[in-house]
């Protein structure tokens, strides 16, 4: 087999945090080269981020979680771009390269002059990825913004899961990040089939607003069509009983999804020893249980609560015949899920510091080229040497004096 299918691309990566260290990481298993420029004194600043709501982000060896799960498979040069030579040695690196990618603010990007306008002049077929909070249009164009924020401004905040009069909640953690990297990593791989097919480098721009509405489109959409919003989700409320989760005897939850609630009222009945209730007249169709869903929802809390999950399970598994369910697992839980592991959801790798470790693996499969998920995040400035031996064909000579210049 060969490589993965962006082997041969060349991405140089100027950002700091999540979004666009995200789409760069993405490319990066895919085959992509990433080079990852950090300042030559503060690095990338989610090197030092010790917690999120709440939870410590430093690992056993001092590196960083987020940092650690955002850089992988990329070399860390160190760059100072405040110098005219540091400057320089950017728009060289640019020249060499298929891509370029940044989440800094528009100010930072103007005042370090690493704009699409400045660097196709070095590299007019250039692909430029640009991530920002609220996009590049708008009275708040400007604004920094972070995953919390576009939560906020984005509207899931009201559509998280608890009672319609509870408070907006918050999801634990940058998912928006991650949907914005996924959605620069989907404009970037467009815009290298429109530069192969007219020989044109152009801008690509996402922001955590735009890519959060989008996670949310038939959510949005239900509120803009209809004028109101899809409710928040409350297990007391939801009237198909084969669409609720349930607690077990052990503690641990059941959830069952499935909309065809006709056709498998009978096999539900089956395998939850209910049978009499199959054709009650409270219960015969699917329009009765929703009249009468709060009393069936108490007599099937308390049939679930008979016996565990994996026993429910079992027992699903053999007379549901093919109702939807899933055991509701914990984050920690995935790191033994057999379905998850044999695909590559989560993977395996052999970090140099922490041994062999589980981490989030990639989602896409190739039949001829495959992805490589086996890299690790780069030490700071690692590859700084190397990179401008191998890309820009310097010697030792002048590596040093750049050194000497404080450059690197």
């Amino acid at each position: 087999m060969s490589g993965g299918p962006l082997q041969g691309i060349r991405v140089v990566e100027c950002g700091g945090y999540l979004s666009a260290p995200t789409a760069c990481y993405m490319l990066g298993d895919l085959g992509a080269e990433i080079i990852k420029i950090e300042d030559r004194e503060k690095g990338d600043p989610s090197r030092g981020t010790s917690a999120v709501f709440g939870s410590s982000m430093t690992l056993a060896n001092g590196e960083n979680i987020l940092f650690e799960t955002a850089n992988r498979n990329k070399k860390s040069i160190t760059l100072d771009l405040k110098k005219e030579k540091g400057k320089q040695l950017l728009y060289e690196l640019v020249s060499k390269a298929d891509v370029f990618c940044t989440n800094f603010t528009q100010s930072a990007i103007k005042k370090l002059q690493i704009d699409y306008e400045t660097l196709k002049k070095y590299n007019p077929k250039l692909i430029y990825g640009l991530a920002t909070g609220y996009g590049l249009r708008g009275p708040e164009s400007n604004r920094r913004a972070f995953d919390s924020v576009a939560q906020a401004r984005s509207g899931i905040m009201y559509a998280l899961g608890g009672e319609p009069d509870t408070p907006p909640a918050q999801i634990g953690g940058p998912v928006f990040d991650q949907m914005t990297g996924t959605l620069l990593v989907y404009g970037v791989l467009a815009a290298l089939v429109a530069r192969d097919q007219k020989g044109i480098g152009q801008q690509v721009e996402v922001s955590l607003l735009g890519s959060g509405i989008h996670l949310q489109a038939y959510n949005l959409n239900t509120a803009l069509l209809r004028g109101k919003q899809i409710p928040r989700p409350s297990r007391r409320s939801l009237k198909n009983p084969m669409a609720n989760h349930f607690e077990c005897a052990d503690g641990e939850w059941l959830l069952l999804s499935e909309p065809q609630a006709d056709r498998f009222w009978p096999a539900f009945c089956d395998a939850l020893g209910i049978q009499h209730l199959e054709k009650d007249e409270k219960y015969s169709d699917a329009a009765r249980r929703r009249e009468n869903f709060r009393e069936l929802l108490a007599i099937i809390e308390g049939v679930f609560r008979t016996k565990t999950r994996e026993e429910w399970m079992r027992i699903l598994d053999e007379k549901g015949e093919g109702i939807a369910y899933s055991p509701v697992l914990r984050p920690t839980d995935l790191a033994n899920d057999e379905q998850a592991l044999q695909n590559g959801y989560i993977t395996e790798i052999d970090h140099p510091s922490l041994g062999k470790i589980k981490m989030v693996g990639n989602p896409v499969s190739f039949t001829e080229t495959p992805v490589a998920v086996d890299g690790y995040a780069p030490c700071f400035g690692q590859n700084t040497e190397e990179v401008l031996m191998d890309v820009c064909g310097y010697d030792w000579d002048k590596i040093q004096q750049l050194k000497d210049e404080e450059v690197i």
